[in-house]
């Protein structure tokens, strides 16, 4: 049965030029992160977690945008994130901010993570939220340079 994936509206950060923009002019770093939790019951306090981290957003330092997701089957729930940066070292910063930090410890034996990183020339969000949605959902497969984990921060 195929996923549903739903995405929660873009959210702007500061670096983005306005605060509806979603196709940024020149490069851009692209994560999209996965965590499925080891028991479904898991699922809405990792939810709840991201919608906190999500409130912070336009604080974030060269951060672009970003799109919360979830796949809300009763079985087999998953969720994650697609976050647009102007560089991989504002990620890595982000990565390491005590609240992620925080969030990623809180649910690191509770669950796998699995991510992917690119860089693109230009971002272009219909078509990146297309191939996002074609590999969380097993109709590609995920990105080469893509990761597996227990989510361990």
């Amino acid at each position: 049965m195929p996923s549903t994936i739903w995405f929660a509206p873009w959210t702007s950060g500061p670096a983005a030029a306005s605060a509806h923009e979603k196709d940024v002019a020149g490069a851009a770093t692209v994560s999209v992160t996965e965590f499925t939790p080891h028991h479904p019951w898991t699922a809405l306090g990792v939810n709840v977690a991201g919608a906190v981290l999500r409130r912070s957003w336009r604080d974030v330092t060269g951060a672009l945008g970003l799109w919360l997701w979830v796949d809300p089957d009763p079985r087999r729930p998953r969720s994650g994130s697609v976050s647009v940066w102007r560089d991989g070292r504002d990620l890595k910063g982000f990565v390491a901010r005590h609240d992620h930090v925080r969030v990623m410890r809180s649910y690191r034996d509770r669950g796998t993570m699995r991510s992917a990183l690119w860089e693109t020339e230009s971002f272009d969000a219909a078509a990146t939220q297309e191939a996002i949605r074609s590999f969380l959902s097993g109709r590609s497969p995920w990105p080469r340079d893509a990761s597996t984990g227990g989510g361990r921060a």
